[in-house]
């Protein structure tokens, strides 16, 4: 306990005396000070001990002296020392009833007591007191390492309730409640989950008191930019010197433990991009082998290969496959169809590579995508804000589900192994769904309906960044390739369809046809059919139309005839000359797929 003007009563050196406020000897003294101006306030901070001699007071009228009390009352000093037999030999009964009517405590000083004894006196409690709590808050700091050790933040937070006669909460980088000490303030945390998101959106490192049944205090927990947790300690009163240690010394080792060493998360990054290379490579033992007990678990059970990138990356890549995509029109559906697509290596500036099976895109995806692994999170931009809150969501979920969950950046683009039917799967799901609904609605993805965790991550302007993501079916390790070739499939088509997100399943649900809307299929289909539309232009029959029917007739004469009005005769003259004009033949089921597919472009593009 600090010194208190009761403390100094009892001190039988100073041999003080309480000649008013006998009943407000409980406050602190923060010092003691000697002054014998007749206005000594403006050098007061308050909670000081005013020791005088009445100088130059007019100890005796009761007027200055009330005016005199009122003011140093009003400045914060606890109490007055009156040295009698200075200049008076007793205390002037002018402030005595000055200091009762304003209830100030006035001690009478004897004069064998010098006022520098009453100043030491002070000076050594205080010293003392700084000293047991120091004392107290080293001790404190060793049960909190210790418990930390032994019992994670669990017990760290245990200890530091009973270090502070509080409780005390830890939460996710999402606002979720993680772990309370003791079990009876859950509640309580529960209640300021919203306090801790406001907290969570200013510039670490932040702190804010919240009021309520306790006193609670909100540290952020981190050393970034953004915060990864939050501690929250609450208490009945203020907290004292020694708790003030010990939360410091919490927040330390909470610190440690929820934001690694940036040497430590860059080797488990290599060790991550190591063990998804050696998985699209085929090396599902080695892959085991590296993996051990960091992400062994992830591969003990199917798992879900999501590929995520910002629309900066998105942008740039749909140029180049909108330059080259079109080569074919049979191998952009055969790309939906996952037949030997034509797949974009990740991370790369080259066109693409064509891949027969899974074999030949582990090699290339193994060499492409995973550079990660030479430069962990320092190779290039990240990409944009969206990524490193996709990564923050994903990781927090899967920390309170207890989940292994393998995130590899890659320059624009993000590469993550998650359990499927787990809780990262499922935070991806969401903050793509308020992503998506906020980019709609055109406001905060809150208010657009999105969840509440994954919605407080999408932060700023949605229309000057985005985000795509492809989501791989279930897959198991030795599946990893064919798994990252659907996840990039599935990135690919999100990119064309303007989605924020879209799984593998569903490329086979739906209509082909949006695919068609780039530009240059549409190019090809125009100067796939130009010739026919030229000879049309002249008014020399209807080549195209005539097309049209014979291709959705499967090439059945009478049935296309009758469609169009015309002899069945003058439809074979017709095809007849559309393989003339094309130099193709009808009879090539390819040639036939792409003037079909031609048309439908065509036909979507209002033409």
């Amino acid at each position: 306990m600090p010194p208190t003007l009761a403390s100094l009563i009892h001190h039988s050196a100073l041999k003080l005396t309480v000649r008013a406020g006998e009943d407000r000897l409980d406050v602190p003294v923060r010092w003691a000070h000697a002054s014998e101006l007749a206005d000594p306030v403006p050098y007061m901070e308050g909670g000081e001990l005013l020791l005088i001699t009445a100088l130059k007071l007019d100890a005796e009228d009761p007027e200055a002296m009330r005016r005199y009390v009122r003011r140093l009352v009003g400045a914060g000093v606890v109490g007055l020392g009156f040295a009698v037999g200075v200049h008076y030999e007793d205390i002037p009964e002018a402030l005595v009833d000055a200091a009762e009517g304003e209830g100030l405590p006035l001690l009478e000083v004897p004069r064998r007591t010098p006022f520098l004894a009453i100043s030491k006196a002070v000076s050594a409690a205080i010293s003392a007191e700084q000293y047991r709590a120091v004392t107290a808050g080293f001790a404190a700091q060793r049960e909190l390492t210790r418990q930390a050790l032994t019992a994670g933040p669990e017990g760290l937070l245990g200890a530091l309730a009973g270090q502070v006669d509080g409780w005390a909460a830890l939460y996710d980088a999402s606002g979720a409640v993680v772990a309370v000490a003791p079990e009876w303030a859950e509640r309580r945390a529960g209640r300021l989950v919203a306090d801790v998101e406001r907290l969570r959106d200013r510039p670490a490192p932040a702190s804010a008191v919240v009021g309520g049944e306790d006193r609670v205090e909100l540290h952020s927990l981190g050393t970034g930019r953004r915060a990864r947790a939050a501690l929250a300690v609450g208490t009945a009163a203020a907290l004292g010197t020694a708790e003030r240690y010990a939360v410091h010394s919490a927040i330390a080792l909470l610190t440690l433990t929820t934001e690694r060493s940036g040497s430590l998360h860059a080797a488990e990054q290599r060790i991550g991009a190591a063990v998804l290379r050696m998985l699209l490579a085929g090396e599902c033992d080695h892959a085991r082998a590296v993996a051990g007990d960091l992400y062994g678990d992830l591969l003990d059970a199917p798992f879900r290969l999501i590929l995520a990138e910002a629309a900066s990356a998105s942008a740039a890549r749909a140029r180049v496959e909108g330059a080259v995509g079109a080569v074919s029109t049979a191998a952009a559906v055969e790309g939906v169809a996952g037949e030997g697509a034509r797949t974009a290596v990740a991370g790369g500036s080259r066109e693409g590579a064509r891949a027969s099976g899974a074999g030949g895109a582990a090699a290339g995806v193994a060499a492409d995508v995973v550079r990660a692994a030479a430069g962990g999170a320092a190779g290039g931009d990240s990409g944009g804000e969206l990524l490193g809150q996709l990564v923050e969501v994903v990781e927090a979920a899967a920390a309170r589900a207890g989940e292994a969950v393998l995130v590899v950046p890659d320059g624009e683009r993000l590469v993550v192994l998650a359990v499927d039917g787990g809780a990262a799967v499922a935070a991806c799901g969401e903050f793509a769904v308020a992503l998506e609904t906020a980019r709609a609605a055109g406001r905060d993805p809150v208010s657009a309906g999105g969840s509440a965790s994954a919605s407080a991550s999408v932060v700023g302007s949605v229309e000057e960044e985005e985000l795509v993501v492809g989501l791989s079916a279930p897959a198991g390790p030795i599946a990893a390739a064919a798994a990252y070739k659907q996840a990039e499939q599935a990135l690919s088509v999100a990119r064309r369809r303007g989605r924020c997100l879209v799984e593998h399943e569903e490329l086979a649900a739906g209509s082909v046809l949006p695919l068609l809307g780039d530009d240059a299929v549409r190019a090809f289909a125009d100067s796939l059919l130009r010739p026919l539309r030229e000879h049309d232009a002249t008014g020399r029959g209807d080549l195209v139309a005539s097309l049209r029917a014979w291709l959705s007739r499967h090439g059945q004469w009478d049935a296309a005839a009758a469609d169009l009005g015309v002899h069945r005769h003058t439809l074979r003259y017709r095809m007849r000359r559309v393989e003339e004009i094309l130099g193709r033949s009808l009879d090539d089921p390819d040639v036939r797929m792409e003037l079909w597919l031609a048309l439908k472009a065509t036909a979507a593009a209002g033409e």
